[in-house]
């Protein structure tokens, strides 16, 4: 890597070729997507656990947030988007070297759209940790994370979006309803299986302890994922005005289904299902946002409030898995079920784009299955072998005591929140 280095020549200065408003957008994409982890994410994660495990929930974020960017400059981006096999990319981009004053395909610079797609890399190991809040040990987390990303999400993205094999087959993913909520909405759910319950769950009912930073961070989350889904359209165009218009939409839909399904079961509307249900709706028309119309927007955001709304009821109340704050029951589920819709709305009948010559929607349907099976089914295997690694070096849970004390006082020695000092 020293070597690629010293032998290049990195690009600074915007060649006369790239378009500024279009690299202006990107780079303001790359902030709002960064802006979902940290504090989007953050927030929307650390007011749904417990009082004494809000600032674990931050930590993780931001650990997360700096270790995957020096992994995307030093080998990510070069393994997912260099130049290599159907496979995996080459080396030629190591340390971020060689870029081009223009990235092939766009009109941005080689080194916007490398930072556009560190925050996707980002953003998808940071969804996990959402499975297993309250209970991890902190040194298995970073570990996890960095072994899970070199290993499923930097192949899977070499795969969809680097020129892959699947891309080759015609998989579409616009914005990450694969490479993203498929991934880790899959993992999510087999680390919840290796790492079991929490004390308690699930006779104790696991109150979050503030739904006013849930919404709060919900509503980052939504602001950032025009970035995420408008962004993707790597110009300042019409797809990406369709994009986010998309994206919008669905989660208004999702959002609206959720709380009248929260009142036919429970005769309450409530803040945190308003916000599931939006963030459900985002994952679900996130593979499909470029692709479709309004009309289909409105239907897959309904269609995802549907299903993922009864996928948190048979995973936590049927299947008893404690995937805590419902990554695959939300973003596994939606990102797997537009994805796979995604032919449907595509129909230039229901306003979408239509096919590419020599397509139809059932070869459309036929790539799409292979890629959600493959990723799946890759995202799986290497999850678990990862995982039970890990734990076996250095460990994968805390000990009772620093679990009833909270990973806010056992894990870093501070608390997020001290209601013994101040007024």
């Amino acid at each position: 890597m020293l070597l690629a280095l010293a032998t290049s020549t990195p690009v600074f200065a915007q060649d006369a070729t790239a378009n500024t408003g279009d690299t202006a957008w990107v780079l303001m994409a790359s902030a709002l997507v960064l802006l979902m982890t940290l504090p989007g994410l953050a927030l929307f994660y650390g007011g749904l656990v417990r009082v004494r495990n809000i600032l674990s929930v931050l930590m993780h974020c931001f650990v997360i947030a700096c270790a995957i960017s020096l992994l995307w400059a030093v080998c990510g981006y070069s393994f997912a988007f260099g130049t290599g096999s159907p496979w995996l990319g080459g080396t030629a981009n190591l340390l971020l070297a060689n870029l081009a004053a223009v990235r092939a395909g766009t009109t941005i610079p080689e080194n916007a759209f490398a930072l556009f797609q560190m925050t996707f890399a980002i953003i998808t190991p940071a969804l996990i940790i959402g499975a297993f809040v309250e209970r991890v040990r902190f040194g298995w987390v970073v570990a996890f994370t960095l072994l899970w990303s070199l290993i499923v999400y930097v192949p899977v993205a070499h795969w969809v979006w680097g020129g892959g094999w699947l891309a080759a087959r015609g998989t579409l993913d616009f914005a990450g309803g694969i490479v993203v909520h498929t991934t880790a909405g899959v993992a999510a759910l087999i680390v919840a299986m290796m790492i079991g319950a929490r004390k308690g769950f699930p006779r104790i009912a696991m109150v979050p302890h503030s739904p006013a930073l849930t919404m709060t961070g919900a509503g980052l989350l939504w602001f950032g994922w025009y970035g995420f889904n408008g962004g993707s359209a790597l110009g300042a165009n019409a797809l990406a005005a369709s994009a986010i218009l998309n994206t919008h939409l669905a989660a208004c839909a999702a959002a609206l289904v959720w709380i009248a399904g929260e009142y036919l079961k429970i005769r309450k509307p409530t803040s945190i299902g308003i916000v599931t249900g939006a963030v459900a709706g985002l994952a679900t028309v996130t593979p499909a946002a470029g692709y479709i119309g309004p009309a289909g927007a409105i239907a897959l955001g309904t269609l995802g409030g549907l299903v993922c709304f009864g996928a948190v009821m048979l995973v936590k109340h049927k299947f008893r898995i404690d995937d805590s704050l419902d990554v695959f029951a939300v973003h596994g589920v939606g990102g797997i079920l537009g994805s796979l819709l995604l032919p449907l709305f595509m129909l230039p009948a229901l306003g979408g784009i239509g096919f590419a010559a020599g397509n139809s929607m059932a070869t459309q349907f036929g790539a799409q299955a292979l890629g959600v099976g493959v990723v799946a089914l890759w995202t799986g295997v290497a999850t678990i072998a990862i995982g039970w690694l890990v734990a076996r070096v250095l460990g994968l849970r805390v000990d009772e005591e620093a679990e009833h004390d909270g990973l806010d006082l056992s894990s870093h020695g501070e608390r997020g929140w001290d209601f013994n000092q101040g007024g």
